[in-house]
């Protein structure tokens, strides 16, 4: 939830009784610093840090400058041009040594991670901190090497999640595999808690996650409706509107599959090649100032509207009563009760 949530609603979250998260995937040393010193200054209860662990891109010229010529008939409907390189918009943890000093200084309560995971030496430093450590995996391949890694709890992220794809190789085949099943699967093979993600938006969703073995579940889509996100009004708009309904993954904003609202993006995907996309993070460069040009020529429909499955479920709640909602549906799920 890079870009939507920041420290009001994690604090939030977090003195509601679930556990608050801020991602800093977006953020330099000291804008994350600042994100964790504000967070505790609105809560005393525990929160989470979560860091992109991708790998560096590879910089192929000649491929990079194929896209942007795919993208420039999009551009000039905004009477724009494209950039005319594309720049490392998001450094990854692994190898940031200047982050890891921070976090060690700062200590956050917990610290998650997607896109892989870092060094031994980086995980033993943080758990030698005393902070306790998730990971994202999308498959019980990716779950055992977290497992490897001394991870207290794995994430299972199911194809159904909005945002991008935690896979750890982007170029490995994706088995696509659902919530459901993915959840089952890691509960029952791994010697770590489970928690699971994609596509649960209420108590009733939760309760089916825990049913499966999951010890916890995490909500996404579910929090970006409530006014403390930082989800502006477009995408506040198209996620409240019948488009929810219609979600769809695309390489085209990033460079990496990522589940986002139906809009321009999602139409542009159908008139490029996706495969053509450079590596993540570069081709976010693009799309980032595809979406600028929109925006100065009036247009919205350019925007990363992040969105899972569940999406048509969102609630435009604050956060302390969508948590106290949730406990209820969750209390009356497990209990036998009418939702």
């Amino acid at each position: 939830m890079a870009g939507v949530s920041n420290p009001a609603l994690a604090a939030a979250v977090s003195g509601a009784g679930a556990l608050g998260s801020i991602a800093v995937g977006a953020a330099d040393v000291a804008q994350a610093r600042a994100m964790i010193r504000e967070t505790r200054a609105r809560t005393d209860q525990p929160f989470n840090l979560n860091l992109f662990c991708h790998r560096r891109p590879r910089r192929e010229p000649d491929r990079e400058l194929r896209w942007l010529a795919a993208l420039a008939p999009a551009f000039k409907s905004f009477d724009a041009q494209p950039p005319d390189h594309l720049t490392e918009v998001y450094r990854t943890f692994v190898g940031d040594d200047q982050m890891l000093a921070m976090l060690l200084e700062e200590r956050p309560p917990v610290v998650s991670f997607h896109f892989g995971v870092p060094s031994p030496k980086a995980m033993a430093s943080l758990r030698a901190a005393g902070i306790v450590l998730l990971g994202s995996a999308t498959s019980p391949d990716e779950a055992q090497a977290l497992e490897r890694a001394d991870i207290a709890a794995i994430v299972a992220q199911g194809y159904e999640a909005g945002g991008h794809r935690g896979t750890m190789d982007a170029d490995r085949e994706d088995d696509r595999l659902g919530t459901f099943a993915l959840t089952r699967l890691l509960a029952s093979r791994c010697r770590v808690p489970v928690v699971a993600a994609g596509g649960i938006m209420d108590g009733a969703g939760i309760a089916a996650c825990l049913a499966l073995g999951a010890e916890g579940a995490q909500l996404g889509t579910a929090f970006v409706g409530c006014p403390e996100s930082s989800a502006d009004a477009a995408y506040r708009a198209v996620l409240f509107s019948p488009a929810a309904a219609h979600t769809a993954m695309t390489r085209v904003i990033s460079g990496r599959q990522a589940r986002c609202l139906a809009n321009g993006f999602t139409e542009l995907a159908r008139t490029v090649d996706e495969a053509d996309a450079p590596d993540y993070p570069l081709a976010y460069a693009a799309g980032k100032a595809l979406a600028a040009a929109a925006r100065a020529d009036g247009d919205q429909r350019f925007g990363a509207y992040w969105a899972g499955q569940g999406a048509p479920l969102a609630r435009a709640l604050p956060a302390v009563e969508l948590v106290a909602v949730l406990a209820d549906e969750l209390g009356r799920a497990t209990s036998g009760a009418a939702p």
